[in-house]
């Protein structure tokens, strides 16, 4: 977890179960393939936490799928813990935090950007409007990705940015 350079942190709420990705695939699949094809690309450099009314360090690099809220404040205040210089953070995310007020006052505690990448469908602006907001609160970048479609290109976009 420590030797990472890069910490995802990826909302596995309910929602994401949604089926409407890649393939008639659930977002939390689609999700899942392309962290696998990630971390197969950049070995021993990702690490991820998986969260919705739980929080959750996923050594294998496969995110927990647990079915509930976006218990989004829990999942920031769980991964602080490695807001060591120089470390990138990107949270992923289909909807609104439980607590919106809350996310973001955690967000502003970190030393780090934290970049976000909505994966929802692109015409339910709320939850992208949040994330967007989020990013730029704490120095991050923010990018779109429909329905978890893309997430490997979105990573890579914020993580090796060229």
């Amino acid at each position: 977890f420590m030797q990472a350079e890069l910490i995802v942190i990826v909302d596995t709420s309910g929602s994401m179960s949604a089926r409407d990705s890649r393939g008639g695939k659930s977002r939390y699949d689609v999700a899942c393939e392309e962290l696998a094809n990630l971390q197969a690309a950049h070995p021993g450099r990702i690490a991820v936490i998986a969260f919705s009314n739980e929080v959750q360090f996923c050594p294998a690099g496969v995110p927990t799928c647990f079915n509930g809220g976006t218990n989004m404040a829990k999942a920031l205040q769980f991964a602080k813990i490695a807001d060591v210089s120089g470390m990138r953070f990107i949270l992923i995310s289909d909807g609104e935090p439980d607590d919106e007020m809350e996310t973001m006052r955690i967000a502003k505690e970190y030393r780090n950007p934290i970049s976000t990448i909505y994966v929802g469908p692109e015409d339910r602006p709320t939850g992208r409007d949040f994330l967007t907001r989020l990013a730029k609160a704490t120095g991050g970048q923010t990018v779109t990705v429909d329905r978890a479609q893309q997430l490997k290109d979105g990573i890579e976009r914020l993580y090796l940015p060229g």
